[in-house]
């Protein structure tokens, strides 16, 4: 019954994204970060494909993680996607919670600035296929 449910939900979410935009969302767009938090240096890498995101990231005192993040695509501005993400790390760090926004100036090149409760405030710049 579940893989029924989900798999209604996933083919009405397919039919709302038309043809093109589907093929070009599921190539991922992967991005480079650079942060700052309590004058550390943090650096993370990430990709994006159907408005998941995944982010492996190097933050505070060499504590390393992953954040899952959830991208929203406003329905007037294709170029603007704020993002909010949840995410586990080591050393004690625990959770993480995060949240920016992502634009595409070019068709090619991503840019973003964020906030990630770990690893600061910073700055992203990627590329699109």
């Amino acid at each position: 019954m579940k893989s029924i449910l989900f798999s209604t939900t996933l083919i009405a979410f397919l039919a709302l994204i038309p043809a093109g935009e589907a093929a070009a969302q599921l190539i991922p767009q992967p991005w480079v970060s650079v942060g700052s938090r309590n004058d550390e240096t943090t650096f993370s890498i990430g990709a994006r494909a159907l408005n998941l995101g995944v982010e492996f990231g190097l933050g505070t005192e060499d504590s390393t993680g992953v954040d899952a993040l959830a991208f929203v695509n406003l329905p007037l501005i294709d170029q603007v996607s704020p993002y909010v993400g949840l995410g586990l790390y080591s050393e004690d760090q625990g959770v993480a919670v995060s949240g920016g926004v992502q634009i595409n100036p070019t068709d090619n090149l991503i840019l973003g600035a964020g906030y990630h409760s770990i690893r600061g405030v910073n700055g992203q710049v990627g590329f699109r296929f």
